[in-house]
């Protein structure tokens, strides 16, 4: 008979909350780190945070291979440069859609250009997010809630922890984070449904927040706007423009991302790539 510690370690569950904390534990580090070393400097903060990003990929990496000993399947190579690409490119032609549609609006005004330099930190920033976020909510948590609940519990679990952590960003409302929930928490459980790899979600991750932060210099998710390399500003009622929180909690981001969502579950169900609940398997 298995001791109990055994038992307690061998449940898939405890093996993922596990991975949480190995995920979660190099980010962690990095916030002390800078809290210690009174960095403020914003390039040395990106850099850390993007060094911690690719720590937290190492450690699942570990994870995943010493401790739930299986192949990394949602980090294969085979389609890897094909899907980060499409995600990339999905990522900035959606937010450049949300943008234009504020334009036409009149709630988006451009005010002028920034050097190709202000690119550097919007961008470590922006891979950081993309890889730690997406490792973390549907590498593992998505992962975790669909082997006991299946694809579509899991996509509103994750959607609605999605959300509902943006209420910790600066300037956070409870209409940015349902926004987070209905844009972001399911486009990217979407995106992940399409090919079960991780590397669609990392992209469009990526992009958004690089597109948003970096190419158009605007707020996200509630963080400082910086200088971008085409500036402007958002004004109107903020159902439209957001208001502190950015374009994110924008109507017009939420249906947009939606709509781009409706169509990855679509290719997900053709496919064949959702998972039902354990108790309709059974059935």
């Amino acid at each position: 008979m298995k001791s109990f510690w055994a038992r307690v370690f061998g449940s898939p569950y405890v093996r993922r909350v596990i991975g949480v904390l190995f995920v979660v534990s190099p980010v962690i580090v990095m916030r002390v780190v800078i809290g210690l070393l009174h960095l403020h400097q914003a390039r040395a903060i990106g850099l850390a945070a993007l060094d911690s990003a690719l720590l937290s990929l190492l450690t699942y990496w570990f994870f995943v291979r010493r401790i739930e000993r299986r192949p990394l399947s949602e980090l294969a190579a085979a389609g890897a440069p094909r899907e980060l690409a499409l995600g990339l490119l999905m990522g900035a032609l959606l937010f450049a859609a949300v943008l234009s549609i504020l334009g036409v609006l009149g709630v988006y005004r451009y005010t002028g250009t920034g050097p190709a330099a202000v690119l550097i930190v919007p961008l470590m920033a922006s891979v950081a997010a993309g890889i730690f976020e997406e490792l973390l909510f549907r590498g593992l948590l998505f992962r975790l809630i669909e082997s006991a609940a299946g694809s579509w519990l899991a996509l509103l679990a994750t959607a609605v922890i999605f959300g509902l952590i943006h209420l910790l960003n600066p300037h956070a409302t409870l209409l940015g984070a349902c926004s987070i929930m209905l844009e972001a928490g399911v486009l990217l459980a979407a995106a992940f449904l399409v090919t079960r790899r991780l590397w669609l979600p990392i992209g469009l991750h990526i992009a958004w927040n690089f597109t948003q932060g970096g190419i158009f210099g605007l707020v996200v998710s509630g963080t400082s706007a910086s200088v971008g390399l085409f500036n402007g500003v958002l004004s109107g009622p903020i159902w439209l423009s957001g208001g502190e929180f950015g374009a994110e909690a924008s109507v017009v981001a939420v249906i947009i991302c939606l709509c781009a969502a409706v169509g990855f579950l679509a290719i997900a169900v053709r496919r064949r790539h959702i998972l039902p609940a354990p108790w309709q398997r059974a059935a």
